[in-house]
């Protein structure tokens, strides 16, 4: 009996042992790995990506995947089951929030070039033209949804609730200031295709310049925050990793910068600061 416990007790240790070792050699292959994944949600991240980005792994040696999904809060669950590396979708302010309710570990990388919200009209010329009832359309998803709020508020058009949560922000957290406005929520991919039925929209600005547009003719243009520009995100415990590195490196390089600055559907975007000390042409 005494043999038999000491028998089964050395093949608990060797498979302690054979586990710990096949958990040490997944974690350095995953940390030199040179194959990415990268995920999207609608819009132009991913084309910025695939035409800047790529070719600049690529000459590093690696394959990267892009993955778009229809829906941005599809994104994050694909993180947390690992079919996803990195993301380029998510400000800083829904990644900390999102983190803090699903207690896991999402760092921003680096910056991506972000492009702003703007608030647009094809009825009204000017911002002084508004009046109470009028319709103002905002993205029906909580993170535009409260960046769009925030514009109004600026303008002291609404008040937004206290104490809001960027993951949960609707209609419902806003109040009239000096106009009673009509604020509806649409998807943010219909806001330019509803210039002619509402009074104003406030749009995300990958969809305008995707549209041909430029983002500098809205009536308003978003100075946004930094906790709401879009970042590069990836897991806390990708950050040293080689591939990680690397794909930093990319996004922060002079031949990134002078891709994006090269492309006039780009005029208007945001750029990182770590892109400051490149002189612009």
């Amino acid at each position: 009996m005494l043999k038999q416990k000491i028998k089964l007790i050395s093949l608990i240790a060797a498979a302690a042992i054979g586990l710990s070792a096949c958990n040490d050699h997944s974690e350095k292959d995953n940390a030199n790995k040179k194959e990415i994944v990268i995920g999207f949600g609608v819009g132009n991240y991913i084309d910025q990506v695939d035409k800047g980005i790529v070719p600049i792994l690529e000459e590093k040696g690696y394959k990267v995947t892009l993955r778009q999904f229809s829906q941005n809060r599809q994104i994050n669950p694909a993180f947390e089951e690992g079919s996803i590396d990195a993301s380029v979708n998510q400000s800083r302010a829904y990644m900390d929030a999102y983190n803090k309710k699903n207690n896991i570990n999402m760092v921003a990388l680096t910056d991506s070039p972000s492009a702003p919200q703007s608030l647009r009209s094809n009825k009204h010329k000017s911002i002084d033209d508004v009046q109470n009832g009028m319709i103002v359309a905002l993205s029906n998803d909580p993170v535009n949804a409260e960046r769009g709020a925030r514009i109004l508020e600026q303008l002291g058009w609404i008040k937004i609730k206290p104490n809001i949560s960027t993951l949960t922000f609707s209609v419902n957290d806003i109040e009239p200031a000096k106009y009673n406005l009509d604020i509806r929520e649409t998807d943010a991919a219909q806001g330019l295709r509803l210039l002619d039925d509402v009074d104003f929209v406030v749009v995300n600005g990958n969809y305008v310049a995707s549209a041909g547009q430029r983002i500098a003719d809205g009536l308003v243009v978003e100075d946004s925050p930094l906790e709401h520009r879009v970042v590069v995100t990836v897991m806390q415990k990708d950050t040293d990793s080689q591939w990680a590195k690397d794909l930093k490196d990319a996004f922060e390089s002079k031949e990134y910068a002078d891709y994006i600055r090269s492309q006039r559907i780009y005029d208007g975007f945001i750029e990182p600061q770590a892109w400051a000390n490149y002189p612009k042409p």
